[in-house]
């Protein structure tokens, strides 16, 4: 099982439109995680600069760019973004066995990121799945991409608290569950459908975190972070 510490265990999800604004957080944050998450909105204004201060910073990026596109495509994003140094990269489950396989080849280097499989989005409940031509359960489907993704040669997976136990059970210890969807407690869902706090999700078995507008809204983002560290040591004590 994953046994890093809390700050290990939680990322930080800077969906913001500017890099101005984002750097702004990180700086209330004042140390407060380790991780980032850098996402599609963000990256695609402010570019590979932003991840180079992170970095300078002292801080670990996760790219979240979920690519889905043709294996060669894919294979060929995925060299490119290892020269930015990034830890961690996702990719869309279901772009499929080629596409995955072709991914994680080209993350063999050492220098790559590691890689994380988008299994079913938390924004997506059963009724959505079944629009898209999916009749099973959203639980069946993650259940069945990470399956693929792991066979695939892909180790980390990007899943629901809802589904982290049983992929944990499935995927065994060594897998890297990583649960976005995480609220604090009594707070609205917003538009994601399948959420958690962050003390269900690392008892449920996620290894790490990715939360955003719990802390990135609140007040006190660096107070709301350490709340946030608070649960995720609790849960693992």
């Amino acid at each position: 099982m994953f046994s890093a510490a809390p700050e290990e265990r939680l990322a930080i999800a800077l969906d913001l439109p500017t890099a101005e604004a984002a750097l702004a957080l990180v700086d209330r944050l004042d140390g407060a995680c380790l991780w980032y998450k850098v996402g599609m909105e963000l990256y695609y204004r402010a570019g590979n600069s932003l991840l180079e201060t992170l970095q300078q910073r002292g801080f670990k990026v996760f790219l979240d760019l979920k690519l889905h596109d043709i294996p060669n495509t894919v294979a060929g994003a995925v060299r490119t973004v290892t020269q930015t140094g990034v830890k961690l990269l996702t990719v869309h489950a279901g772009g499929g066995e080629a596409m995955l396989r072709a991914a994680a080849e080209a993350a063999s280097a050492s220098s790559a990121p590691r890689l994380l499989a988008v299994t079913v989005l938390t924004s997506m409940d059963a009724t959505q799945l079944a629009s898209v031509g999916v009749s099973g359960s959203p639980a069946e489907q993650v259940l069945r991409l990470a399956r693929l993704a792991q066979a695939s040669g892909i180790s980390g997976m990007v899943c629901s608290a809802e589904e982290v136990a049983t992929l944990r059970e499935d995927l065994g210890p060594e897998t890297l569950l990583v649960t976005p969807g995480i609220r604090a407690v009594g707070e609205a869902a917003g538009d994601q459908k399948r959420v958690a706090t962050a003390g269900a999700a690392i008892s449920m078995g996620s290894s790490m975190l990715v939360v955003g507008r719990p802390i990135t809204r609140a007040a006190d983002p660096a107070a709301a972070a350490r709340a946030i560290l608070d649960e995720i040591r609790k849960a693992i004590t």
